[in-house]
């Protein structure tokens, strides 16, 4: 029998809450004042299992098929980012415990059309399941609570399980702690990893390539992976930096038929004010929901509004540990609150709307990866930034000798002219000097805002422009900072923001990447950069007032 079917819109049927019935039948609460207390979940933290155990509701089962495990769950990875003390550790531990012994591999529906599971051992499978981290400190943040779950619970009663201070036997199974490197692993097959703390998973530690490993082990046997980490620094590159990045393509479409990404990341609002006591607690119950005291929960936010403003306390610190805000590196041009603080993505632009363009071309490069091709727009009357298009190199193999499409940029400059109401462009023209000098013959004459007499278009950004170029750098952070502008919220141009760094010159503050070959690109910025300016002087012209003549329109 298939599916039941939905009983409200967006409905996905679940072993969610199967999940939840056997740990409030078999787990306990690992400490505090209500330790001992069958373990029950918040709202928030119920949700997240049911999503993480959400079905595909075309599968039919059953579970195996010959020698073939057939995948029903739509979750292949998952991250849980919340604050610290939110109880992550608490819960991965009994998911950890739930995948080792509970009925948690999709086998069909029964006769009312709801899920049905079952165990991994029934399958033929040993139900291995790793709680993995790049240190013992890191393991030990969920192992201690499962430990105690497994000592002193009901499902020591219910199964054979032998808790060991190293490990934990099940029937036919393992639950073990482990830090690793990540070819020590390889050919491992777990069920069920926990990997904790991923915002300190970087390439200098191995973490990144240990992420690796760990996901192609769970692909052998359709396993699946959790992650939790606190709020990551931008820029680091960090396990929990690309599973964001990843989640954000595959919000735009942009991953092959992939919906196998849950990112689950709560943090309090941008306009939180930490020098403000009531805006500093309104922000934490925020990032702590059910968690808080205020909600009912267990963290005392009057503590944490203390230890935030302890003078010992580092502010980019209490903003991730507590705020679980993503702030930025130590050099970054602008931070993420600041970013995100200006995003309205619910904003749309007319296309009679009077609109400016910056633009940041690249070609190939010999090493590294190939520089982005970005054009942004922006609206003249209100200072709008929003993405056109960027061109970037496809992640893989797919993006092996990837070159700049030159044809499609050209194309989508054309369709903007002539759909939209532009009444300036500046571009950079290192390495489309030809292309920009043709676009000012085409269009020069209906630009009402130009660079120069001669050049309406060309707007160096490197050379021996520094004055300028810093000036237009500061015009757009200072607007940022002061909420003077919107943007549209795309995950590109954010992503190309906070990955500009600050680069001191005798004129004053520029931008860059972190390093000349680097794969973390900022040619969106530039080109926000560059459109800003053109908004900027499009307003000294004064005379803002649209009007049509046949299919073009002019300020």
């Amino acid at each position: 029998m298939p599916w039941r079917g939905p009983t409200y819109p967006g409905e996905l049927p679940t072993l969610g809450y199967q999940v939840l019935g056997w740990i409030a039948d078999n787990l306990i609460v690992p400490d505090g004042p209500a330790a001992g207390e069958p373990l029950e979940f918040t709202d928030e933290q119920a949700m997240f299992v049911l999503q993480l155990y959400a079905l595909d509701p075309n599968f039919e089962g059953p579970a195996i098929s010959g020698r073939a495990l057939n995948n029903g769950r739509r979750i292949r990875r998952a991250v849980l980012s919340r604050p610290k003390g939110w109880g992550k550790s608490p819960l991965v531990a009994a998911l950890c415990m739930a995948e080792a012994l509970a009925d948690v591999v999709p086998d069909g529906w029964d006769a009312d059309g709801e899920p049905v599971g079952r165990p991994w051992t029934s399958l033929g499978f040993k139900a291995k399941v790793q709680i993995v981290a790049v240190s013992e400190d890191q393991t030990a943040n969920t192992w201690d609570p499962l430990l105690e779950m497994a000592r002193n619970g009901p499902v020591g009663d219910n199964y054979d399980i032998e808790p060991m201070e190293g490990f934990v036997n099940v029937p036919r199974g393992r639950i073990e702690p482990v830090t690793s490197s990540g070819t020590s692993r390889e050919g491992f097959r777990p069920v069920f990893s926990a990997m904790d703390q991923t915002e300190s998973w970087v390439p200098s530690n191995g973490g990144r390539k240990l992420a690796g490993v760990i996901r192609r082990n769970l692909g052998k046997v359709n396993g699946c992976s959790v992650e939790t980490p606190n709020a990551f620094i931008p820029g680091v590159g960090s396990v929990a930096e690309r599973s964001f990045e990843a989640w954000k393509k595959q919000l735009e479409g942009k991953l092959k038929a992939d919906e196998g990404l849950l990112f689950d990341h709560r943090e309090a609002p941008p306009e939180t004010d930490p020098a403000d006591e009531h805006s500093l607690m309104n922000g934490l119950a925020v990032a702590y929901g059910g968690s808080a005291d205020r909600h009912g929960g267990w963290v005392n936010l009057r503590r944490l509004l203390n230890e935030y403003w302890d003078p010992d306390t580092d502010p980019q610190d209490a903003r991730r540990y507590y705020l679980n805000q993503v702030t930025h590196a130590t050099d970054s041009w602008l931070s993420q609150p600041e970013w995100a603080g200006c995003a309205a993505p619910a904003e749309t632009v007319a296309d009679s709307d009077p609109i400016v363009l910056g633009f940041d071309g690249s070609r190939k490069r010999n090493r590294g990866v190939t520089d982005a091709t970005a054009l942004v727009g922006c609206r003249v009357s209100d200072g709008h930034l929003f993405e056109v298009r960027v061109w970037e190199q496809p992640d893989g193999p797919a993006g092996d000798d990837w070159e700049v499409p030159v044809a499609e940029v050209l194309a989508e400059i054309e369709t903007t002219f002539r759909r939209r109401n532009v009444v300036g462009m500046y571009a950079d023209p290192a390495k489309w000097e030809s292309h920009v000098a043709a676009w000012e013959a085409k269009y020069g004459h209906r630009l009402r805002v130009k660079s120069s007499a001669n050049h309406p278009i060309e707007w160096w950004m490197t050379g021996g422009r520094a004055n300028a170029i810093v000036r237009a750098t500061r015009s757009l952070h200072d607007a940022v900072a002061d909420r003077e502008l919107t943007h549209c919220g795309s995950s590109t141009l954010t992503r190309h923001m906070l990955n500009a760094r600050r680069s001191e010159s005798r004129a004053g503050i520029q931008i860059r990447k972190e390093h000349p070959d680097s794969a973390r690109k900022i040619d969106a910025a530039v080109s926000s950069i560059l459109a800003w300016q053109c908004r900027l002087d499009a307003l000294a012209k004064g005379d803002l007032k649209p009007e049509r003549t046949g299919a073009v329109y002019f300020l």
